[in-house]
């Protein structure tokens, strides 16, 4: 008998649901059958089942943070049991150590967690019994059993099993080490209490949100100056820019006047006509990450959120596995895409546009190009087509997305005219731009409206006229924007094309970036948990916290994408058994030990209370209602700046009901006396409300309901 172990219960289910079964408890029973002619034990592990014991668990002496206990380096690395999950463990050595089973069918998720996920399960079990690997990236009954049908031996994957040890390993080693390094020198300096956590792939994203804070902090806005002419072309009248070499903006006003003034009232001609077709072709097929872009654009979902709603979808067997990183597909999937597409059409918001598809893309490398899939293929619906009322709201927008990404590949280009106008005042040269939609092809399966075009009116070349008014507008130079989580997502993926480093450009490109397609979102989630973030307005903002833990790693491998880029690149050799583990083990090690040996070194130039005190003031949120004086983000709560000294008592919790509470938000009811809408707030029942005083005086709050009764 066989015993099949999963790495969740839906997908359990789905594997069992082409054979004939029966649940029992917490396995399930599949009957004997052709598949399986002794039957077989099908059990799952909930996720991961063990961790890496921490530091003290490993070495009593360990417990107490200390800087000469510094580097830590076990001799091995013990595992234990995540405390919640011990039943769970139970449940499945019990199969695994079932005298009846003499093979072990490794089905975790196809990559390397999945992978590390059942044989370590395996492995703490203490059976030795031989494995096979199932392999599928849909769960559809054709593809589980065809995947089935032909398992591959263990020692096919088990260098996938050698990269995640190995990665754990080393993450353990650096962020460990880093983390208490750090935390000891920068709370030596006088930066607080608060615990300061560093790891190779969260401390440079992190990296990344306070730069760019660090660019608004400085950005210094500039008023700039344009010349804007209006045409009267033989009755066609039209707006010209004024145009020059270094672009159209004049810094300084008296420039563009004396432009207005030369060109006022005077003839002009029509220089240059010019219109130019383009095609623009449907997007491509979606990765995690530019669903998870999308999603964070046209719902606020968190990258997070999105990637548990499109696992659920997978798990339900409705699309395909959503930790890939590729846009592409292999012929033998889109081989399956007409069977997709008509089946997709039994659904009402898809039969009007699978009935309108103009093309079949089996030959279009766009789409479908085996050099371009590794282990995954892109997300693409499965010929398990669901209701969509059996979908909740939410899996139905994700649903959606994946869906009309498909059908929208089957149409043609859209295709454009863009247009230009170039206008002489004697020597003095005005552009008119336009852009209109000649053929919408694939656009309106994605967009439900378009922008109104801009159509230019129809004038000839060397037609004269006359400039009728010139004007000279103003407007200011805007700071960059804050990161959206998905920015930050597609940022993480593409930070190898801001590397000034060619070499290590190229690295970072060939691991696309920092982090992987399945972590990216848990790396952002962590830093909120963390408090180095927050989220104002839908976009990150990082907190002072984030500005002192830069200010100690700056200049070191760990604020670089270099760390994680060259050591994504070798776990990955590592995983196609092209490198050895123990290697890349051993050489963490010893970069633990840099790292520790570094932050020391460094610690002796640091100064964090003049620069405390300075983001502490650009964090002041509004004026005390006891007092007056200022308050200010303290980390869990925001506070007045007077407690230390006068022992003004105002505060108010970061987290109320479950909900955090922005600096933003915080800002308003001091100056408002009223927060915006906040959403999820978590009572008896989810609510949405706004948080008003209860008395000002005492700086006591309540809930204030959108719909009062």
């Amino acid at each position: 008998m066989q015993a099949i172990v999963a790495e969740k219960a839906l997908q359990a289910q789905a594997l069992a649901a082409p054979f004939r079964h029966v649940k029992k408890g917490s396995h399930i029973e599949i009957k004997p059958c052709e598949m399986f002619r002794n039957g077989a034990l099908l059990t799952w592990c909930s996720g991961h089942l063990f961790e890496i014991a921490p530091p003290h668990e490993m070495n009593p002496a360990l417990k107490k943070w200390q800087m000469d206990t510094l580097p830590m380096i076990p001799e091995s690395f013990k595992y234990k049991i995540i405390p919640s999950k011990a039943s769970r463990f139970k449940a499945v050595k019990d199969i695994l150590t079932n005298p009846n089973v003499t093979e072990i069918i490794a089905a975790g998720d196809p990559a390397r967690e999945g992978e590390l996920i059942v044989q370590l399960v395996v492995r703490m079990s203490g059976v030795n019994k031989p494995m096979k690997r199932l392999w599928v990236s849909s769960l559809t009954p054709n593809a589980v059993e065809h995947a089935f049908s032909n398992l591959l031996d263990i020692e096919q994957t088990k260098p996938l099993y050698h990269e995640a040890m190995a990665r754990s390993y080393a993450d353990w080693l650096i962020g460990m080490n880093a983390s208490r390094a750090y935390t000891l020198l920068i709370q030596s300096k006088g930066a607080g209490r608060s615990v300061f956590s560093v790891g190779r792939v969260q401390t440079p994203t992190l990296a990344l949100v306070v730069k760019r804070e660090r660019e608004i902090l400085q950005f210094v806005s500039k008023p700039f100056f344009e010349v804007i002419a209006q045409f009267n072309i033989d009755g066609s009248v039209y707006e010209g820019k004024y145009s020059m070499e270094t672009g159209t903006r004049f810094e300084k006003k008296e420039e563009a006047e004396a432009i207005q003034k030369q060109c006022q009232g005077k003839e002009a001609i029509v220089q240059k006509v010019k219109t130019e077709r383009k095609s623009v072709p449907p997007p491509a097929l979606h990765s995690l990450s530019t669903l998870q872009a999308l999603a964070n654009k046209r719902f606020r979902f968190s990258p997070k959120k999105t990637l548990e709603l499109t696992q659920s979808l997978y798990e339900k067997s409705f699309v395909t596995y959503p930790r890939t990183d590729s846009n592409h597909v292999t012929k033998e999937e889109a081989a399956a895409f007409p069977n997709i597409l008509n089946k997709l059409s039994s659904l009402e918001p898809y039969k009007t546009l699978t009935a309108n598809t103009t093309r079949n893309i089996l030959s279009d490398k766009r789409y479908v190009n085996e050099k371009m899939v590794s282990d995954h293929y892109a997300i693409i619906p499965t010929e398990n087509v669901p209701s969509l009322n059996s979908l909740s709201g939410d899996e139905k927008k994700i649903y959606d997305m994946i869906a009309r990404s498909l059908i929208a590949a089957h149409y043609d280009p859209a295709v454009f005219a863009h247009s230009s106008i170039q206008t002489s005042i004697e020597s003095h040269v005005f552009i008119t731009n336009g852009k209109q939609l000649l053929f919408p092809g694939w656009r309106p399966v994605l967009f439900e409206s378009e922008k109104e075009d801009v159509i230019l009116p129809s004038v000839k070349e060397g037609q004269q006229g006359e400039a009728e008014e010139v004007k000279v507008t103003e407007g200011k130079t805007v700071p960059p924007k804050r990161y959206t989580e998905g920015e930050l997502i597609t940022a993480m993926k593409n930070v190898g094309q801001s590397v000034d480093d060619k070499e290590l450009g190229q690295v970072l490109k060939s691991v696309s970036g920092l982090g992987e397609e399945s972590t990216r979102s848990n790396i952002i989630e962590r830093l909120k948990q963390l408090e180095y973030m927050e989220i104002e307005q839908h976009r990150l903002a990082p907190t002072q916290k984030a500005f002192i833990l830069m200010d100690a790693v700056e200049h070191t491998l760990l604020a670089s994408p270099e760390l994680t880029g060259r050591w994504e690149k070798r776990l990955k050799e590592i995983g196609k058994g092209e490198a050895p583990a123990n290697v890349f083990i051993d050489q963490s090690k010893k970069l633990a030990q840099k790292i520790v040996h570094d932050a020391i070194n460094h610690s002796s130039s640091w100064q964090f209370e003049s620069q405390v005190q300075k983001k502490s003031e650009e964090k002041h949120l509004g004026g005390c209602p006891k007092c007056g004086a200022a308050v200010v983000d303290k980390g869990k709560l925001y506070g007045c700046t007077m407690y230390s000294t006068t022992k003004c008592s105002f505060m108010i919790s970061k987290k109320m009901l479950g909900k955090t509470i922005s600096a933003a938000n915080i800002k308003k009811l001091l100056e408002k006396g009223k927060t915006n809408l906040i959403k999820g707030f978590k009572g008896k029942s989810p609510f949405d409300a706004y948080i008003v005083w209860k008395d000002r005086n005492d700086g006591s709050v309540q809930f204030e309901f959108k719909n009062k009764k």
